[in-house]
């Protein structure tokens, strides 16, 4: 803790967190975690609005990131087999917002491409997702928040975590 008030220009004592929290610094793993859970149950709320779940969000932003994709593509970015990006595909493609198209390249593999209605809820995601995380972390200045993305992003890059991909599709979804 007295690294990070030195190094980051803010201090936090024990006494100033509410009593329940005080002792945090002990138990970060936990607290990451609460946060964390709490985070991804609110986003999953807000995107009950547009009959979509978190994974489809992460999907739907790597598809519109590189325009024709193929799916074992998306699979090794995922970290998953073959088979669940079919599950997810089909999922998005069901909701009219992601089409394949044969390759021009390999005609034994498909590119994934947005619709037009895929693109417009990538915009009305970026505005859900702007105010997720403005009601998150509405308790920090810019600054700090701008600190706490660059430690957050450290603990990721220690453990080889893939940028933008959350670990959560290695789990099946139910």
């Amino acid at each position: 803790m007295e690294q990070l008030n030195s190094q980051y220009g803010f201090q936090v004592t024990d006494d100033q967190r509410p009593p329940e929290h005080r002792g945090a610094s002990q138990r970060l793993g936990f607290l990451l975690s609460q946060v964390g859970g709490y985070a991804a149950g609110s986003f999953a709320d807000r995107l009950s609005a547009l009959s979509l779940q978190p994974s489809d969000v992460g999907v739907l932003r790597l598809i519109a990131g590189e325009r024709g994709m193929s799916q074992q593509t998306l699979a090794g970015r995922l970290g998953v087999g073959p088979s669940r990006v079919v599950v997810l595909i089909d999922e998005l493609e069901e909701k009219g917002l992601v089409i394949r198209q044969r390759s021009l390249r390999d005609r034994r593999s498909y590119e994934l491409q947005l619709t037009e209605a895929g693109q417009a809820v990538m915009g009305r995601m970026r505005e859900i997702g702007s105010a997720h995380e403005n009601e998150i972390t509405n308790v920090f200045t810019p600054e700090e928040r701008t600190t706490l993305a660059a430690l957050l992003a450290k603990i990721a890059a220690s453990h080889d975590l893939t940028p933008n991909v959350h670990p959560g599709y290695r789990t099946p979804q139910t």
